[in-house]
């Protein structure tokens, strides 16, 4: 009986389902592909990194390696998906993303590489057509020790050479590895490194004298070193940025490094320099912190700010000035394990340009914040708006300009500056009737 009529039954469905997955698969197949290539295009900013087994990305890099005969196959492999190692000054410039109507760095480098004959001309207006992609953003004025960006380009001769012939001094690309098909230089990224060279006189209390002269001792440091450790572990961000609710996930940022190195003397100021490290930063994040320790460091806060920061309601915190902001470093530890030793990538760590990058700093990065200091007096005008801030809760509804016009000290420094202006303006009426 199982002879004559199961077997054969059993037979016969799995050749029926067999042959609906065949039509469903031939079906299936081709809106799959155009659904996976519209999500790949869809936008440049995708934190959705491509899934890909390390045996296929390697794979992909040993066929772009073979040796096809056609010329149209020759012109294919002169193509190579790199990372780009930049370093750059900020000043002059309206931050590192391409930003219509302004002069962005971005701009620069996509026509540098377009001029050099790395990249076509869509390249430029269309980014995404090279895989072009950036490690991070930076804002405006502020600079980078080592950026990196990842793009498919031709591999011109004396590639980095040729793409700085057409880049401004203050714009460099100091150096390119090759990379996996797959790698995204801002989503394989594990963690990026800042600094901030700060006049050490932002710590002095703010009914101290304040200016060149100031010098800071160890047991500032120390209060120094203790206020930013408060910031490391995993905290709810969403007041040290713009347009984040409380309640937003992406608010929680996880910080792992927060430090104040020693005091030193440039052209008779002294700096210091505060580094940070963590897995990713939001708009004026870096910044705000900093804002924030000032102020308490100055007397104009307490600690209890920091906590009260954290909470659900929205507080008023300033924003340093960006002139002193650089980025250090991006870190690819991950890929550099998984990938940095497969026998064709190298491990993204660039050891051997320390000393390029170095310079690099001494000369562009590092005068450019000390002239700003000293001729504009950046930091020594914003400490001076401090104390038109609040430091306190206030309304979303509320402009955090009103808020801080309204607080006693705002009242009392609008007070101050009316004084003196009439004050001018009596010595002016003097003087001229003398005349």
């Amino acid at each position: 009986f199982a002879k004559l009529y199961i077997r054969p039954m059993a037979c016969e469905l799995r050749g029926i389902v067999a042959r609906c997955c065949g039509v469903w698969n031939k079906s299936m197949s081709g809106s799959i592909k155009k659904a996976t290539l519209v999500r790949r295009h869809s936008t440049e900013e995708s934190d959705i990194p491509e899934k890909k087994s390390k045996c296929r990305d390697i794979a992909e890099d040993l066929i772009s390696e073979s040796n096809l005969e056609d010329s149209k196959g020759i012109e294919k492999l002169r193509k190579r998906k790199l990372a780009l190692l930049m370093s750059y000054c900020g000043a002059g410039y309206y931050g590192m993303q391409r930003n219509h109507g302004f002069d962005t760095i971005e701009d620069r480098l996509l026509k540098a590489l377009h001029t050099s004959g790395a990249i076509p001309e869509e390249g430029i207006n269309r980014p995404l057509a090279v895989n072009f992609q950036r490690a991070a953003r930076t804002d405006k004025g502020v600079s980078a020790a080592r950026q990196i960006v990842n793009i498919r380009a031709s591999m011109i001769e004396n590639f980095t050479e040729t793409v700085n012939n057409y880049l401004p001094q203050e714009i460099r690309v100091i150096s390119w590895k090759r990379v996996t098909q797959g790698f995204n230089c801002k989503t394989k990224c594990d963690a990026r490194t800042y600094s901030y060279m700060i006049p050490t006189f932002a710590f002095a209390p703010v009914d101290s004298l304040t200016n060149i002269n100031f010098r800071m001792d160890e047991r500032t440091l120390e209060e120094v070193n203790s206020l930013l450790k408060m910031f490391t572990g995993t905290h709810n961000f969403h007041n040290f940025t713009a347009g984040k609710k409380s309640n937003d996930a992406s608010a929680c940022r996880y910080i792992m490094e927060f430090k104040c190195g020693q005091p030193f003397i440039r052209e008779e100021i002294e700096f210091a320099v505060i580094t940070v490290k963590g897995q990713s930063f939001m708009l004026h994040q870096i910044r705000k912190m900093i804002g924030a320790t000032v102020a308490i460091m100055r007397g104009l806060a307490t600690s209890d700010l920091l906590t009260k920061a954290w909470g659900s309601e929205r507080v008023d915190i300033p924003i340093a000035p960006g002139v002193g902001l650089v980025l250090e470093h991006v870190h690819y530890d991950y890929y550099n394990k998984r990938y940095g030793s497969d026998g064709i990538h190298e491990p993204l760590t660039w050891e051997e340009e320390e000393d390029a990058i170095q310079r690099f700093k001494e000369t562009y990065i590092e005068p450019h914040i000390i002239k700003a200091e000293k001729n504009s007096l950046s930091m020594l005008t914003w400490l001076s708006s401090l104390v038109l801030h609040t430091y306190d809760v206030r309304e979303d509804s509320v402009p955090s300009s009103v808020s801080r016009i309204n607080s006693d000290l705002g009242k009392a420094y609008l007070n101050i500056i009316s004084a003196e202006q009439e004050k001018d303006h009596k010595e002016k009426e003097e003087n001229s009737v003398i005349e």
